[in-house]
């Protein structure tokens, strides 16, 4: 089984459910895919030099084997799902805090 994968589509999936879930609706502001992209320009030369070294190594059984440059496919969908979930939560702590 593709464990690795199964988590990483889940982390997606969940991340845009708390999205919908807590009203924060970040997904449809042009300001999160911007943040979003610039995360991503950090990540790749970061994640890039660490799965090319090889310093992080992967299991093949349990990811899909898919490579952008020498990063696997899930570790974006990983990613995206971890600060996707960390920026919801934080505009929904700010917003409820300043509307107390």
């Amino acid at each position: 089984m593709k464990e690795y994968t199964v988590l990483a589509v889940l982390s997606v999936g969940l991340a845009l459910l708390l999205d919908r879930w807590l009203h924060t609706m970040l997904v449809r502001k042009g300001t999160f895919w911007i943040a979003m992209g610039i995360m991503f320009l950090f990540k790749i030369p970061s994640n890039g030099y660490l799965t090319g070294r090889p310093i992080v190594l992967y299991n093949a059984d349990h990811f899909l084997g898919i490579r952008l440059w020498t990063i696997p496919v899930e570790d974006f969908l990983f990613g995206f799902g971890l600060i996707t979930v960390t920026l919801v939560l934080w505009e929904y702590f700010v917003t409820k805090s300043r509307a107390a």
